[in-house]
């Protein structure tokens, strides 16, 4: 599979344009965050008031202590019970108000990340098969679990921590003020200090947060490709260059999640650092002070514990600004997967699908996945409703380009493809493909029954509807010799099955769904000559009645095709019945009598 080639350390293309998006998408749950608004600074306001007032208690218990020394009083403890009992109040509230807003926002979160996996694999649906065919399936996943999971990580945290902090500065300076203009002088001069760290570890590690998100999707990609083909792996002895490839990954994601996860992690020891300085700042100013009789024992040690909780929020939201460069490098990729190119549909007066009888026309077609490398040349073909179309020619003839311009996973450069008269793209493109039936060699059957896998071609079906068409298909001897029958549980890949079961399990599938015009993608290549010839007359069954496109290497099970098209190099050279190449001789015979030469 291709490989998105990324440079490593590649920073957000666009950090505030990924925000307002943020915003706009939350939008809906607004209520929600103004309410978390509103308990955080609630729990913060009470949290900051408190330490002032148990100052008071200091203040008094310091008086009584000198009183009673000297002689002249005592200790009152029904004050300082009170002001204890007003501060464990004041306390308690802040702690509801914060888990109500905690609450809040994990729900407010959850519905987010909700919303985002589901318009996330609805999009899947509706996106070009040219997306997936550059990418590998686990940078797709990667956008439903690690962006979004680091999105909403992030988002549950940094919302209500950077309202908490920046609430919590704001009102601690205010609380200093109110003490002394001297000390709280003293403390804001460590600020200027604090920006200097920030701004340095923000600077340096918002690329290795950036990158540590990327690497992540390819990690996920070589591990689901290497695990879904790792007989393959064994049987051609790739295991250490598997290994050799995987290190190699696996090491940018360690550096660059190294590196982000110690420069963020840096940042509370050095505002630790900070903060004591501060600390000592505080002491040696409030010592003259006390001295001087201008603030009280009480005051000092209310200020000190604002000296605390104003260097705290300050590493607080240097920790919420990293987590939010990975959250917004996590939210990037999501929006960016979002704003990707759609299938176009047609909304207004489509040809509607009902009644297909199953008429295709190629008219003059060309295309190329490229527009600059055409490989498809001036493609004509008129299939009447029920005839047995045969695609064959050497391998990269331009036969499964065709049948993906069929079904309209591509559209043609020029030309035209016609269903019953009608333009493809004169149709709705999803209902379009309702039309269209497919047995490919590469079988997909989920974790599930076999019923559940036959059922699959028309959800509505009978269990009735679902035997007879296994019946029609052939499978239904193979099916009742399972343990459980048709309750049987396929296991993910399907594996405890065979080839050859599975090949007759997705006809019967395609039976079951009894789409007018039907597609066969090379559906016995990968089976022995009995199991074949067993499919082969379920492909017979399920062509009944219906227009059908056959594509196939072997050239002995088409004969009996009402028209074979030869095609070579993107163009068809030959096309008639099986017995009208034959006469001629020419590249078709060639083709034919090689399956049966005998090399000596």
């Amino acid at each position: 599979m291709p490989r998105m080639n990324r440079k490593p350390g590649e920073k957000a293309k666009d950090f505030k344009g990924t925000l307002k998006k943020l915003i706009k998408y939350a939008g809906r749950y607004r209520i929600g965050i103004i309410a978390v608004m509103i308990c955080a600074i609630a729990s913060a306001t009470f949290s900051i008031v408190s330490p002032k007032i148990l100052g008071k208690a200091t203040t008094k218990l310091a008086e009584g202590l000198m009183s009673k020394i000297s002689g002249t009083g005592s200790i009152d403890f029904g004050y300082i019970g009170r002001i204890l009992i007003i501060v464990l109040v004041l306390y308690g509230i802040s702690s509801l108000f914060n888990l109500v807003q905690g609450f809040t926002m994990s729900t407010i979160t959850q519905k987010l990340c909700y919303r985002l996996r589901r318009e996330i694999v609805e999009k899947i649906n509706r996106m070009p098969m040219k997306y997936f065919e550059s990418r590998t399936y686990g940078e797709v996943l990667s956008r439903i679990t690690n962006d979004v999971d680091t999105l909403g990580n992030g988002l549950n945290q940094s919302v209500t921590q950077l309202i908490t902090s920046l609430t919590t500065m704001i009102g601690v300076v205010i609380m200093m003020l109110t003490i002394s203009p001297l000390m709280t002088l003293i403390t804001l001069l460590i600020l200027p200090v604090s920006m200097i760290f920030i701004s340095f570890i923000m600077k340096h590690s918002q690329k290795y947060f950036k990158t540590q998100q990327e690497y992540l999707g390819h990690i996920n990609g070589q591990v689901e490709e290497n695990y879904g083909g790792h007989l393959v792996v064994k049987a051609f002895g790739k295991e250490q260059d598997v290994i050799d490839e995987f290190k190699k990954t696996n090491n940018v994601l360690y550096n660059s999640a190294w590196k982000s996860q110690f420069l963020s992690g840096m940042m509370q020891p050095i505002m630790t650092f900070v903060g004591n300085l501060g600390y000592v700042g505080v002491a040696i100013s409030g010592a003259f002070l006390a001295i001087n009789g201008t603030i009280t024992i009480g005051d000092i040690q209310a200020f000190i514990t604002y000296v605390k909780n104003f260097t705290q929020p300050i590493a607080q939201i240097a920790q919420v600004t990293n987590m939010m460069q990975s959250m917004m490098a996590a939210a990037e990729r999501v929006f960016e997967f979002l704003e990707e190119e759609e299938e176009d549909q047609i909304t207004e007066n489509p040809v509607p699908i009902e009644n297909v009888k199953g008429v295709v026309d190629f008219e003059h077609v060309h295309f190329g996945y490229n527009p600059d490398n055409i490989i498809v040349n001036d493609f004509n073909a008129h299939v009447k409703a029920g005839q047995q179309v045969a695609i064959v020619g050497p391998t990269g003839a331009g036969k499964t380009t065709m049948v993906k311009l069929l079904m309209r996973f591509y559209d043609v450069n020029s030309g035209e493809i016609k269903l019953d008269g009608h333009n493809l793209k004169d149709y709705n493109r999803n209902e379009l493909r309702n039309a269209f039936g497919m047995v490919l060699q590469d079988t997909w059957l989920f974790k599930g029954s076999i019923m559940e896998n036959i059922r699959y071609g028309r959800l509505d079906a009978t269990d009735e509807e679902v035997i007879a068409a296994a019946k029609s298909a052939h499978a239904h001897h193979f099916i009742k010799t399972l343990p459980g029958g048709y309750d049987f549980e396929l296991n993910e890949e399907a594996s405890n099955v065979s080839a050859g079961q599975r090949q007759l399990l997705t006809i019967a599938r395609a039976i079951l769904a009894d789409n007018p015009v039907m597609i066969l993608d090379e559906a016995t290549s990968s089976v022995d000559t009995r199991t074949e010839h067993r499919i082969q007359r379920a492909m017979d069954n399920l062509m009944k009645g219906r227009t059908s496109f056959v594509i196939a290497h072997r050239l002995s099970t088409i004969k009996n095709a009402d028209i074979i098209l030869v095609m070579k190099d993107g163009d068809i050279i030959e096309q008639g019945s099986h017995e009208e190449l034959m006469a001629k001789k020419g590249f078709y015979a060639d083709l034919y009598n090689s399956q049966f030469d005998v090399v000596a």
